[in-house]
């Protein structure tokens, strides 16, 4: 490794790589996109949030609140009502993932579209894809 790489293993780093593989995780830019508009109760989120288990919420919305991103706020009433939202450091975080999600947006088919020219090429070639679940 070269000198000018090795600050990318340093324990700096590491947390760095911990941080952005939560805030980084589908369902977590998901989540942080949904509670930008304001306060959402669980099951309202989970409707909104095609293919997400009730445990994946349920986990992911704990990392968020652990890390500081989101807070849960339990009201009295019966049943119980919980909200989530985002906090100061979750709404900081709005501006870079949405961006990230209409980045997304805009190039989803651009991307579609390499994934099949570059299947079809390992195809031609007698070559496996490389991803799990491709075939060639």
């Amino acid at each position: 490794m070269t000198e000018e790489h090795q600050h990318f293993q340093s324990e700096g780093c590491r947390e760095v790589s911990r941080l952005l593989a939560r805030v980084g995780d589908k369902w977590s830019v998901l989540i942080v996109m949904l509670l930008a508009g304001g306060p959402r109760r669980f099951n309202e989120m989970k409707r909104m949030i095609e293919g997400i288990s009730q445990r994946m919420l349920t986990l992911t919305l704990r990392g968020l609140e652990r890390d500081g991103l989101v807070r849960r706020t339990v009201f009295p009433t019966i049943p119980p009502r919980v909200d989530y939202e985002l906090t100061d450091l979750g709404h900081s975080l709005r501006e870079p993932v949405m961006a990230l999600g209409r980045w997304a947006q805009a190039n989803t088919r651009v991307i579609a579209a390499a994934q099949a020219d570059f299947d079809r090429r390992c195809t031609a070639e007698g070559k496996a894809s490389p991803l799990p679940g491709r075939t060639a």
